[in-house]
């Protein structure tokens, strides 16, 4: 069905025109004309020129032609030097722009010395013709004669008058052969000759270096593990942004090595003496010991600067390229069986100064502090001092290691108390036993007001991990907190107090901290140790807190080691080991000493000694069996005072072995058991065979006491 359609309006846009299509036609486009040849020739060139193997082509050209033009101006330099005074007057000059005039004086002398001689050699010149023309005549007459005579003697014995000339016929036909070996020879030598020369020449120019830096090998050009001569420490000198440094290198000319020692082997690396010019100072030098290393093609690490006794002189030790980053032997304690230690007279072997040298520390009354960041040997350091001191039989060791890994574990039968964890608990256990210390030493100097002759056993109070001591936040049923650097904490007080007094009764504190800031190593204790070692740290205001503002100052930077790298090395700020003059610590590399062998010698330590029973402090809430406990603090001794047991159950467990227990509570508990304490020279003893019968009849009747 067809539908209509109406418009109701009418269109008012124009008819559309019809489309009409309109097609275009492109004419082929020219070919590209062709590029000319100097063009692609020039292309050619380019990429040529600039590929990386013709450069190393350009670069291997250049460096074996300078070597032979260097060489030859060294030697010409040389025989200059040899014919002449001219190194004399250059070392005149280098002595006086150093403000040296007695060395100025002694190469004047030389110089003078020298041209006299060359004078003599000079006028012998003028009759050596004549003196030659007259010992040629006679020596030819001489041969001729005694050639003759020869002959002579040959004939009368042969019977032949020719045999008078057979001699001087003979030297004849040996002369006219070296003359035809000379004709054969002359001519290829003329032709080889003066490539022999060109390869002299060359030979010296590559050994030193006679090229431009930039067509070197790669290898010298960055100057790794470049040997110390004297004109790099010279040139590293002049180049330090000293102005009056450089003037004067500059007027010594090339004699700059005039203010040079002998450069001499130390260690693993080298040293050498440089009295600098009048005008600087020491100091100036030692303000750029980054850029001097680097002026010497070794990193920071690698140079080290001290001031040696003579004046104006500034001692430089350069490492061998890496050698610091090589591991160093084992410690005598471990190679060595036969070792034994003295706490008084003694030095213990921690390790190597960076010049290779044994690095020995003395331990007598010196309070300890180590620190440093996590796992950069702080533990192995301070553990390697302590077992060393352990092979000192007179020496008595209390040890709370708040790590609680085993790193102390060898200490067992060596100390008289081991605290090993790391919770709160041990730290109050930690805290409890440097408190027993205090009084242990406030009863020592109550003893020497009584006898200033007595003698007492040194005491060395450790504690590892001690920044977990000033951070427990446990109050105490006195209120007074635990942690924390006020007069209230426990723990701080109590470090202050062997810090005060301790040294003169031989009651040391010893601590290894991590990581230190005010709040984990207080001023007041970390000022209160006589030697103070860091590992490596972050910042330069944790290496102030850890070694103190004079030994930074000095040039002290643990926090400019290198983290992971530097492992054991340690900067140490101390009268107890040598320290160069003008500084103000040392960097020591320590020996490590790993579990095993760490044992050994923990056990050779142990066959020293009597027998140490060990108190291992236990967790608190156990239920303490007040029987075996005695048994267990008696140990081997056959017999103990009784104030002595009881001190030892108070180290065991002060919470619960705490004041209420007396010399009656003591004696009412072995009553208990059938036993009780008797008097040995007028003094109360408990023997070890009597509480040993006590247990067994407690265990065959089935019955146990507790201690609460």
């Amino acid at each position: 069905m067809t539908e209509n359609v109406v418009h109701l309006h009418k269109a008012t846009d124009p008819p559309a025109a019809p489309s009409v299509t309109t097609l275009t036609v492109v004419p082929d486009a020219p070919p590209a004309p062709p590029v000319p040849l100097w063009v692609r020739s020039g292309h050619a060139v380019r990429r040529i020129a600039t590929d990386e193997r013709t450069r190393e082509a350009g670069r291997l050209a250049v460096r074996h032609s300078m070597y032979v033009i260097g060489g030859t101006r060294i030697v010409a330099r040389r025989t200059w030097d040899g014919r002449t005074g001219s190194r004399y007057e250059r070392m005149l000059r280098a002595a006086e722009a150093a403000g040296n005039y007695e060395v100025a004086e002694e190469w004047e002398e030389r110089l003078q010395r020298f041209r006299d001689a060359r004078h003599r050699r000079r006028m012998d010149l003028l009759h050596s013709p004549v003196d030659a023309a007259k010992s040629a005549v006679v020596g030819t007459g001489m041969g001729i004669g005694t050639l003759v005579a020869l002959g002579v003697a040959m004939a009368i014995n042969n019977g032949d008058v020719k045999d008078v000339i057979t001699p001087l016929s003979a030297v004849i036909d040996f002369i006219a052969l070296l003359m035809r070996i000379v004709q054969v020879v002359w001519g290829p030598a003329l032709t080889i000759g003066p490539f022999l020369a060109l390869l002299a020449l060359w030979g010296v120019g590559r050994k030193q270096q006679a090229a431009p830096n930039w067509a070197l090998p790669a290898s010298v050009c960055s100057g790794e593990g470049e040997p110390i001569t004297p004109s790099i420490v010279v040139k590293a000198l002049r180049d330090l942004g000293v102005p009056a440094l450089r003037n004067a290198i500059k007027e010594m000319g090339d004699a700059g090595a005039a203010m040079l020692g002998p450069i001499r082997i130390a260690g693993c690396g080298v040293e050498v003496d440089v009295t600098l010019p009048s005008g600087v100072s020491t100091v100036e030098v030692q303000q750029r010991r980054r850029k001097l290393a680097e002026n010497l093609t070794r990193h920071e690490h690698e140079v080290f600067i001290t001031i040696p006794q003579a004046a104006r002189t500034v001692r430089l030790w350069v490492a061998d390229s890496g050698a610091l980053d090589e591991p160093i032997g084992p410690s005598p304690l471990v190679t060595d069986e036969t070792m034994t230690a003295d706490y008084a007279k003694g030095r213990a072997p921690w390790g190597q100064d960076l010049r290779g040298d044994a690095a020995a520390l003395s331990l007598y009354q010196r309070h300890l502090l180590v620190t440093g960041l996590s796992n950069q040997g702080k533990t192995a350091a301070l553990r390697a001092l302590a077992l060393w001191l352990a092979l000192d039989r007179s020496v008595q060791f209390w040890i709370a290691d708040l790590k609680g890994i085993g790193d102390w574990a060898m200490f067992d039968g060596i100390a008289s108390v081991l605290i090993e964890g790391p919770s709160d608990d041990h730290v109050i256990q930690a805290t409890e036993m440097v408190e027993d210390a205090v009084e242990e030493m406030n009863r020592r100097i109550e003893a020497r007001r009584n006898d200033p002759t007595i003698v007492f056993s040194p005491l060395i109070v450790t504690v590892d991990e001690a920044q977990l001591a000033f951070m427990c936040p446990v109050i105490g049923d006195d209120r007074r907190p635990y942690g924390g650097a006020k007069a209230t904490s426990r723990y701080f007080m109590a470090v202050r107090k062997i810090h005060n007094q301790g040294r003169a009764v031989d009651v040391l504190m010893w601590q290894g901290t991590q990581d230190p800031t005010d709040q984990n190593l207080p001023k007041l204790v970390r000022e209160g140790a006589h030697t103070r070692a860091s590992l490596v740290l972050g910042t330069e205001s944790q290496a102030r807190m850890a070694l103190g503002d004079k030994a930074v100052d000095g040039g002290a930077a643990p926090h400019l080691l290198r983290q992971g790298l530097d492992k054991g090395t340690l900067v140490v700020a101390s009268d107890g080991i040598a320290i160069p003059a003008g500084q103000a610590s040392i960097t020591v590399r320590t020996h490590f000493i790993d579990d095993e062998a760490a044992a050994e010698i923990a056990a050779r330590a142990k066959a020293l000694r009597d027998g140490v029973t060990t108190l291992k402090v236990v967790d608190r809430g156990e239920e303490r069996d007040a029987l075996a406990d005695v048994a267990a603090v008696l140990g081997d001794a056959a017999k103990l005072r009784t104030t002595e047991v009881l001190k030892r159950l108070h180290a065991l467990d002060s919470k619960v072995y705490c004041n209420q227990w007396t010399n009656d509570r003591l004696k009412r508990l072995l009553e208990e058991h059938g036993e009780e304490p008797k008097k040995s020279h007028g003094v109360m003893v408990v023997h070890r065979d009597h509480v040993l019968r006590a247990l067994a009849n407690r265990d065959n009747n089935g019955s146990a006491s507790t201690a609460g």
